[in-house]
């Protein structure tokens, strides 16, 4: 009889959930590529692509709070999160047919919520998937499939815009987003309820969650108050190259730097889960934090070479793996079955909180005061999310 240590762990849950996770990213990062492209031909004003990504993240936050007391249901968890999928495709597909900016503003904001509420409920399910001592290489492998997807997305728009047309290839991504709903419908086993299950009120649930888990939410929130958006990198590389290589030149190298990014972050995400199953999530979870307050420093002295930015930027794509495959499946080993889903609904909103403040703060210390500020401020709340991961127990 093989042991925990032994069991497969890519069980056909893990795999089905991973190669939906693909597919939509690709049809969804295909789409947000193309958003700011038929957004310049509608003539739309400069603030609209800023509010339709502000409100559609802002309603995605809320989705996964309320998703995640849904998850909560066992057997409610699998239509949940295919229906996700569904509304995701849908959406991106309706971006093809959309004639102004607050149409494509409705559009965004309907995909996110689908894509917001479904979290928890996939979480849930891949880790049901797994015994506890696989679930790092579990929620890896379901964010390196993710990010291959995210890595796929915007060369496929590259391509498909010059052949086609924005708003065709828009169209286009009905195809990958069926295919992730129909493959997570046939491929990923339903939710067992579990033995004398009582569904709790959505209050019940959250005051439920064990007083550990909330110590932890703590440092990923601070974590989270440094952890800007990544389009800032792309911004501040094109910022250090422009004076010694041009405009044009400084931009296209800061989308080569940042599709770098995502290479490293689709590469390391398995290795950071089966490590943190080997030695520890906690310690490595506040190393990946760690590495982001060495990148954001990293940034204020940065020099206009290549060499030293494709550095940074990897070292981004290192921490953004770790966080993302160690944050959850070590939240999945601290909450109980009944609450797991409000667990994942909670981190899920307190990660896109402080994200969203983050990326404000930084902006308006790098406007107001100068972008060492911003990065400087970023690295003092990454270093203290560190700090509090470390020294939790």
């Amino acid at each position: 009889m093989k042991n925990a240590g032994q069991q497969r762990w890519l069980t056909r849950g893990v795999f089905g959930i991973g190669l939906s996770s693909l597919l939509s990213d690709w049809g969804h990062e295909t789409a947000s590529a193309l958003l700011p492209i038929l957004l310049a031909g509608f003539g739309a004003p400069a603030f609209a692509l800023g509010l339709i990504e502000g409100v559609a993240d802002g309603l995605s936050s809320f989705a996964k709070l309320f998703g995640g007391w849904i998850a909560d249901r066992p057997l409610w968890r699998k239509p949940v999160a295919a229906g996700g999928y569904l509304i995701v495709a849908l959406s991106t597909f309706a971006f093809g047919f959309a004639n102004s900016w607050p149409a494509m503003l409705f559009f965004r904001a309907c995909g996110w919520m689908g894509r917001g509420g479904k979290g928890p409920s996939r979480d849930a399910l891949l880790a049901d998937s797994v015994s506890k001592e696989q679930m790092g290489r579990a929620f890896g492998f379901e964010r390196a499939m993710d990010t291959t997807g995210a890595v796929i997305g915007p060369l496929c728009a590259t391509a498909l815009v010059g052949i086609i047309g924005a708003r065709h290839a828009m169209r286009w991504t009905i195809l990958p987003g069926m295919i992730a709903a129909v493959s997570f419908a046939v491929l990923v086993p339903a939710g067992k309820k579990p033995l004398h299950h009582r569904p709790l009120r959505f209050f019940e649930s959250i005051r439920q969650l064990p007083k550990r888990f909330r110590h932890y939410l703590l440092g990923v929130f601070a974590f989270g108050l440094g952890d800007f958006a990544p389009t800032l990198l792309i911004f501040r590389a094109a910022q250090i190259l422009t004076p010694h290589n041009g405009t044009v030149k400084a931009a296209g190298f800061a989308v080569a730097l940042y599709t770098f990014h995502n290479v490293i972050h689709a590469a390391a995400s398995y290795p950071a889960g089966a490590l943190g199953d080997r030695f520890g999530k906690r310690i490595l979870l506040s190393a990946g934090y760690a590495l982001a307050a060495a990148m954001s420093v990293g940034f204020i002295f940065a020099p206009p070479h290549l060499p030293a930015l494709a550095i940074l930027f990897g070292i981004g794509g290192l921490h953004t793996a770790m966080k993302e495959a160690l944050e959850k499946s070590l939240a999945a080993e601290l909450l109980p079955a009944e609450v797991r889903g409000s667990g994942f609904g909670v981190l899920a909103t307190a990660n896109g909180v402080g994200d969203f403040a983050s990326s404000i703060l930084v902006g308006v210390l790098w406007s107001s005061v100068a972008p060492s500020a911003g990065f400087l401020y970023s690295a003092a709340f990454c270093l203290g999310g560190a700090l509090l991961i470390y020294r939790w127990r």
